[in-house]
């Protein structure tokens, strides 16, 4: 059987990365002026890259050292779409998965959306901590003009107002979708483009469904089967 995972931020907690939307998640803690949800766009990036910038170091980047757990080796040698952007899985050994929403170890050129841009490691080890605003527009080639279209770099993530495009793999994501027998959700919360994408596909061609978590998202489907459980168990049934 062609079995498609997906796995969402669930999964890495257990590597002692906050969830997105749990007490101490990414997505209810912001800045001081801003929301979370407001801080993660392209516009926040174009006219306070520094806010932007600050928030996304302290939120993700100081993430970046944190080790795989279990899962993440469980699923090294499966066929894996993560929304995660913390590269857990690659350091599991999983060098075929897709990252769909990009990751901390990357960084961009600036550039429209849809044109082609490749991809560079992430400077982080040039970040100066006790001067960290100025050090980050200094290290991205932020002026005072703000970021310029390919000349200053971004980091490797997809925001609230971007799309998909072929930089996070999307074409390949949708065909595996397609091609896949079953599809496993693992530690999501249904709230992301990319998990109502699979379940569309999934509905039309009649894939069998699975959902792992500890309280998990009703989905209206009649090819569901769910499991109660976090990830950690449910690799050990």
């Amino acid at each position: 059987m062609n079995t498609l995972y997906i796995t969402g931020a669930g999964v890495s907690a257990q590597s002692g990365i906050p969830t997105f939307r749990g007490e101490d998640g990414f997505w209810t803690i912001g800045s001081r002026n801003y929301t979370p949800k407001q801080m993660a766009t392209r516009a926040m990036y174009e006219h306070n890259p520094g806010e932007f910038l600050s928030w996304y170091y302290k939120r993700f980047v100081t993430y970046r050292d944190h080790g795989p757990n279990e899962v993440h080796a469980w699923l090294a040698d499966k066929t894996l779409i993560t929304q995660n952007i913390d590269g857990l899985d690659a350091k599991a050994g999983n060098m075929n998965y897709i990252s769909v929403h990009g990751r901390i170890d990357k960084v961009t050129l600036f550039h429209n959306q849809g044109d082609p841009v490749s991809l560079e490691p992430a400077p982080w080890h040039e970040v100066d901590e006790n001067n960290l605003k100025a050090s980050l527009l200094d290290i991205f080639k932020i002026g005072q003009f703000g970021p310029q279209i390919n000349e200053s770099l971004k980091p490797y993530v997809l925001l609230f107002d971007e799309y998909y495009t072929d930089l996070y793999n999307i074409s390949r994501a949708q065909e595996m979708m397609i091609a896949a027998d079953k599809i496993v959700f693992i530690g999501t919360s249904f709230s992301v483009n990319i998990t109502q994408i699979a379940l569309e596909i999934a509905r039309y061609n009649q894939i069998e469904v699975e959902v792992v978590d500890p309280v998990p998202a009703h989905i209206v489907y009649d090819k569901v089967t769910y499991y109660a459980m976090p990830a950690s168990q449910y690799i050990k049934r």
